[in-house]
């Protein structure tokens, strides 16, 4: 949710008049995330995030927009596009596409409590159940070959530390049998930034722009490593029951999932190293680009590699 691409007013005007939305009242840059141009618009008809897709291929765009669509009509706390006199929900905008949609109420957490963690993990297992039904399929771009990919171009970056592990997390990643596991709808980035709360009632989930079709167990290792992993890497096993067990009361998990947990775990944090290592090494131009550190994702993944994995339990 970084600026890389300006809009005017006058140009922010003209775009609206495409949509039944009023009038504009007043609109600002968001400088958090690392990927799209995102806008908080207000509007004599509500409160809207106005995204400019940067990055993100166009081809993807409607299984986005569907998605969210498709669980906001089931009652899912996420953002439901809207769409213009024409019936679009996928416009354009200074050259980039560009959609508009509902912004929910609510701030994200930064030090979560145990019964929001518990609400995390009920909220994506309701997602992993509701997307069951969404006919759209999309491949996970940031999979394995992607980290391979991202791997040789940081391959000048590393020092040799960081290249042993990173190989040697290639290496087990390459050995996951990932079609084996259940696959479903995935959020891909559920972290504390994509999730909104209402003191402890979680009024919604956001930013579905890297949404997939994959492993359901690789969603569930993205959002244990950044809701309960402590500064220095360490699990904190006490929201780690509380989320686990809430999701596994929404959707048991199979033997399969059990015995690769930790695998996937440290699947997860490696892939979300590579991406920030990839931005910190080549930065790109914008206003306001948030770029997160690396680091904090070495000390998850190396947590991983010497310690048990949380239990995959209801509790």
């Amino acid at each position: 949710m970084s600026v890389f691409t300006r809009v005017s007013t006058d140009e922010l005007h003209h775009f609206l008049e495409r949509y039944p939305v009023g009038g504009v009242l007043g609109y600002q840059g968001i400088g958090e995330g690392v990927e799209n141009t995102n806008y908080f618009v207000d509007t004599s008809d509500g409160r809207w995030v106005l995204t400019l897709f940067e990055r993100t291929e166009e081809a993807g765009l409607p299984y986005f927009l569907g998605l969210m669509q498709h669980l906001a009509e089931r009652g899912f706390p996420c953002p439901a596009p809207a769409h213009t006199h024409a019936g679009e929900s996928l416009t354009s905008l200074n050259g980039r596409p560009a959609a508009l949609v509902r912004r929910l109420s609510g701030n994200s957490v930064l030090f979560p409590s145990l019964e929001q963690c518990r609400a995390v993990g009920t909220t994506l297992g309701t997602l992993h159940v509701l997307g069951q039904s969404f006919a759209g399929r999309r491949h996970n771009e940031r999979g394995p070959s992607w980290r391979r990919k991202v791997a040789d171009a940081l391959h000048g970056k590393l020092d040799g530390d960081e290249h042993a592990l990173i190989s040697a997390e290639l290496a087990s990643d390459s050995g996951l049998a990932w079609s084996s596991l259940p696959q479903g709808v995935i959020h891909a980035d559920l972290f504390r930034d994509n999730v909104l709360f209402v003191d402890e009632r979680l009024s919604g989930v956001i930013d579905f722009y890297y949404a997939c079709n994959d492993a359901l167990l690789y969603d569930l290792a993205i959002a244990v490593n950044d809701w309960c992993s402590e500064p220095d890497g360490a699990t904190n096993h006490a929201r780690a029951e509380a989320l686990i067990g809430a999701y596994c009361a929404r959707r048991e998990p199979e033997e399969s999932e059990r015995a690769a947990w930790n695998a996937v775990l440290r699947a997860a944090a490696l892939r979300f190293y590579l991406s920030r290592l990839y931005d910190w090494h080549f930065p790109r131009a914008g206003d306001l680009v948030h770029v997160k550190e690396p680091q904090s994702y070495r000390r998850i993944l190396e947590w991983h590699r010497h310690n048990p994995p949380p239990g995959l339990d209801p509790r």
